[in-house]
């Protein structure tokens, strides 16, 4: 609560951080996924991306260890909306993404692993 007014402060997120085996290897692979830049590296170890109004960082940690998935819970990830999903699979799987045997959501969402080993998910747009 603010001291002035009695309300919760209006906050905002600026940037969302993510850990992997190579930080800059991951932020190119999700600013060729997003369509995106990399605006910042951080010597060998971190590199940013963004549109322009949405920011990521990726960070590499040497002890990283890519989610058991399905088996471990995941803390975060991340679900992209493509025009054409199909496509959009294909190209990802080119860029170094994989596809894991479980799906879990049916023609809803698909299921790939980045290059680190971390799920994401990918919808159609609409």
């Amino acid at each position: 609560m603010t001291e002035h007014t009695g309300k919760a402060a209006a906050g905002a997120v600026k940037c969302a951080a993510f850990w992997g085996h190579d930080g800059r290897a991951l932020a190119d692979f999700y600013a060729a996924a997003l369509g995106w830049e990399v605006t910042q590296t951080f010597g060998d170890t971190a590199a940013m991306i963004s549109d322009g109004t949405t920011t990521y960082v990726f960070y590499t940690a040497e002890s990283f260890k890519a989610p058991k998935w399905p088996q471990d819970e995941l803390v975060f990830h991340l679900d992209l909306a493509f025009d054409d999903v199909e496509a959009a699979q294909e190209r990802l799987i080119g860029l170094g993404a994989t596809k894991p045997a479980h799906q879990p959501g049916g023609k809803h969402w698909t299921v790939l692993l980045d290059p680190s080993g971390q799920p994401l998910c990918i919808s159609a747009a609409r």
